[in-house]
């Protein structure tokens, strides 16, 4: 939904046509992304008009990258712990 989003704005209708879930589900999916700030949605005649909060999904992004950085921080020590803990076993 968000990748479609990133195109242009579409309606609820249109964002679960290639989903294979009932339009009930997209309504859902569609809330819990407005709730967390990612998506805007405003009525417009009989249909739902959605739209993607590009400055949250940068914010979101840039989380993600510092996340990432982190992990592979600690991955790269556990590696290190690990490598360590198997020389010292050789050793023995």
């Amino acid at each position: 939904m968000v990748e479609r989003l990133s195109l242009a704005p579409t309606t609820v209708s249109e964002l679960g046509k290639p989903l294979s879930m009932s339009l009930a589900a997209v309504v859902q999916h569609v809330q819990v992304l407005e709730a967390c700030g990612l998506v805007r949605s405003q009525k417009i005649g009989r249909s739902r008009m959605c739209t993607l909060n590009r400055e949250l999904l940068g914010e979101a992004e840039q989380w993600i990258a510092h996340r990432r950085t982190a992990v592979g921080r600690r991955m790269d020590r556990l590696e290190q712990a690990l490598q360590h803990q198997s020389t010292n076993e050789e050793e023995s």
